[in-house]
């Protein structure tokens, strides 16, 4: 008996780009031909997979689709995951059409592995707390002069500050830098953390 999709799904795929439809669709369907009795749910404003606990996301976006797999740093590719994470938020890179995507054998290992994870009851390592960031003086100036934003900031937790900080500091002009930092307090003063985009609210 074939397991019911989420018609949520459906139309989150129809507002994609027609590459991002092309690939989350091919997705989609790749991991029910491995998985029959995955259950498909919404998390995060993004379709999401389930078996036995949480499988796998995916998510479309303007120029690129992701897929991430819940357990990838228990995976035996987890290196090349986490490599590849900071491409594009997703253990593949940047997907941006079907050419981009690993054979499908290859793909189906990897879901494999995925399930017998979650089969086996494996649970991930706890989480580290992120060390207390301290923010640059250039961006604590910028954020004393918005009290909406500095606020925000203030009640952060440290995976969102630094977060924060990582990108301004990252930046090799210092043109890019104070353009950074005119985002960043104009996104927090929205009550928006740095990966805001990928944080869909459901």
């Amino acid at each position: 008996m074939a397991v019911a999709k989420d018609p949520r799904i459906d139309a989150y795929i129809e507002r994609q780009n027609s590459e991002s439809k092309k690939v989350l669709t091919h997705l989609r369907k790749l991991i029910h031909r491995v998985c029959p009795k995955v259950e498909e749910t919404i998390k995060w404003g993004a379709p999401a997979f389930n078996y036995h606990g949480p499988l796998i996301n995916m998510a479309g976006f303007k120029q690129h689709s992701a897929l991430v797999f819940f357990k990838a740093e228990l995976m035996q590719e987890h290196q090349s995951f986490s490599a590849k994470q900071k491409e594009a938020m997703g253990h593949l890179g940047r997907i941006t059409d079907l050419r981009s995507l690993p054979p499908d054998d290859t793909l189906k290992s990897y879901i494999h592995e995925a399930m017998l994870l979650n089969e086996k009851g494996v649970k991930l390592p706890p989480r580290k707390k992120a060390a207390p960031v301290e923010a640059p003086e250039d961006l604590l100036r910028a954020l004393s002069k918005n009290k909406k934003a500095f606020a925000v900031y203030e009640k952060f937790p440290p995976s969102h500050r630094k977060a924060y900080v990582e990108w301004i500091v990252e930046a090799k002009q210092e043109a890019t830098r104070n353009k950074r930092i005119e985002q960043a307090v104009a996104w927090m003063a929205e009550g928006k953390g740095r990966n805001w985009k990928y944080e869909q609210k459901k």
